[in-house]
């Protein structure tokens, strides 16, 4: 059963939180892919992974972009594994196509990043959760802490 969490954005961004969830998967030797909604979104966030930190960055590239297997961290609007990550994060109300998929399966765990204060993010959100929890997920719900930390609840 994969673990999925939903990490729910109340104080910062997407693009404040997603690079440092990217290095902690890494350093438990993790690949990852992030799914987007649109080209616009994988372009902005293939930029920020190498600019976001002005003593780093994080090894990535997108989907197209030179030999996939062997990115440790893969961008993509596509349900596809090409370098058989450990996680998954669904970014700007991306979802899996399909929760039942056997490639989720294969996956430690799917995590799903939405901006609370968006109406619309929100429903998808509670309609992915729904859908996973169908699916046999183990779901769990981290909440934004005024700290800016993430707290599970209930």
């Amino acid at each position: 059963m994969t673990e999925t969490l939903f990490y729910h954005l109340e104080r910062r961004a997407l693009e404040d939180v997603l690079p440092g969830l990217i290095e902690k998967s890494l350093e438990r030797g993790w690949r990852a892919v992030v799914k987007t909604d649109s080209s616009e979104r994988s372009d902005a966030l293939d930029n920020l992974l190498w600019t976001y930190d002005d003593q780093s960055f994080l090894a990535h590239a997108q989907s197209g972009d030179g030999d996939a297997a062997r990115q440790p961290v893969l961008i993509t609007v596509e349900d596809e594994n090409p370098n058989q990550a450990q996680i998954l994060f669904c970014v700007g109300g991306s979802r899996p196509a399909d929760w039942k998929a056997n490639g989720l399966s294969s996956l430690a765990r799917v995590v799903m990043l939405f901006d609370g204060r968006d109406a619309a993010m929100l429903d998808a959100a509670r309609a992915a959760w729904k859908d996973a929890k169908d699916a046999g997920h183990d779901v769990t719900y981290w909440k934004e802490t005024p700290s800016g930390k993430f707290e599970k609840q209930g």
